[in-house]
């Protein structure tokens, strides 16, 4: 294989190096570095990259890809894998989802080396690491003070993209327009597969959230060749997680102001009908009733108790399947990720 060369380094098969990429300078000329760990095998194959912290406060992806350095197996057998855990080090210092000019990083892609900081931090990081790969996986949260049942995001009509959302291993996946700006779109254009994994809120860590991502990327390394598949002892207390295509999505709103009593949680099924949350005042007057409008099953939630009218409060999935079976699919996946052991190097098995 030819060398592979990041922000001046040059990387030989076989290697594995520890990268600090440069960035802006902060103005009290101080560093930024974007931290890149990258691993070659000997022996030719795809290149895949998994990226986390674009949004600045989803840290859950930080942990993800953390807990993937420290795997002792599987190892990697074919081709390149580059790891970025934080692509917007100045959100991740600020605990904030923009850059420091205010801009959104994950809409201001292909960015360019004479624009804006958030211009320049997106084209580093699509020449000096997208442009090397094939394939991808972009790891988010949902937003602040809202959580995200694991799920896969992904243009579903491309079969290979397909393929490997089924291989993830998550039972919710949604086909997802792309977003003029995003990485997704520029990964597009420069003919790489991109997933981006959603799972848990952001500024905290949700473990489940965390070792789905973990054993999602491992079983895309499989999947792609790049590891040895694992022989899986077949068992029945654990059953396969099937993956099922949600149609359409939407958000059901707060149909008044108040304090919020939430009734369902993410993965519930719901009916048409069905009280999702009850808004009342602060003198315990109850002021309205959030129903769901369609059958199907809650992806995202709102946690912050208060809410405005009109605010975006369950986010609600609908599948051509029955809706028992995506939560049937859902407990084995909660089953399979949340066992006794407590040691993350354990949490990538079924």
């Amino acid at each position: 294989m030819d060398e592979l060369e990041i922000g001046g380094h040059r990387i030989k098969a076989g290697e594995s190096v520890q990268i600090e990429l440069p960035v802006v300078r902060l103005y009290t000329d101080t560093d930024i570095c974007m931290p890149v760990h990258v691993v070659r095998s000997k022996k030719p194959g795809p290149t895949l990259f998994v990226s986390a912290a674009i949004h600045g406060d989803e840290l859950n992806g930080v942990e993800i890809i953390r807990r993937l350095i420290r795997l002792k197996k599987p190892k990697l057998t074919a081709g390149t894998l580059i790891l970025v855990p934080m692509v917007n080090v100045y959100g991740v210092l600020n605990q904030s989802r923009y850059m420091p000019d205010r801009r959104d990083l994950n809409r201001s892609f292909p960015g360019s080396s004479t624009g804006s900081l958030t211009g320049i931090v997106a084209n580093r990081f699509l020449t000096e690491i997208i442009s090397h790969c094939q394939y991808g996986i972009d790891l988010h949260t949902g937003a602040i003070h809202r959580s995200n049942l694991p799920q896969i995001r992904a243009n579903l009509k491309d079969p290979e993209t397909l393929a490997m959302a089924e291989a993830f291993g998550v039972p919710v996946l949604i086909n997802s327009n792309i977003r003029d700006g995003s990485l997704r779109e520029a990964a597009v254009e420069q003919g790489l597969k991109l997933l981006l994994y959603e799972g848990g809120q952001a500024l905290r860590f949700d473990e489940l959230s965390i070792r789905a991502g973990v054993r999602g990327v491992v079983k895309i390394l499989e999947h792609l060749g790049m590891v040895a598949k694992r022989v899986r002892q077949a068992s029945p207390k654990r059953q396969p997680i099937q993956p099922f295509v949600a149609n359409t999505s939407f958000w059901v709103r707060a149909n008044c102001s108040g304090i919020v009593h939430s009734l369902k949680n993410l993965g519930d099924k719901v009916e048409t009908g069905d009280p999702l949350a009850e808004i009342g005042s602060p003198l315990a007057q109850t002021l309205g009733t959030v129903t769901a409008t369609r059958s199907g099953i809650i992806i995202g939630k709102q946690n912050i108790p208060l809410v405005q009218e009109g605010d975006a409060m369950f986010h609600i999935a609908y599948f051509t399947e029955s809706d028992d079976e995506v939560v049937e699919n859902i407990e084995l996946m909660q089953d399979a990720l949340m066992p006794s052991s407590d040691n993350p190097d354990e949490q990538v098995s079924s």
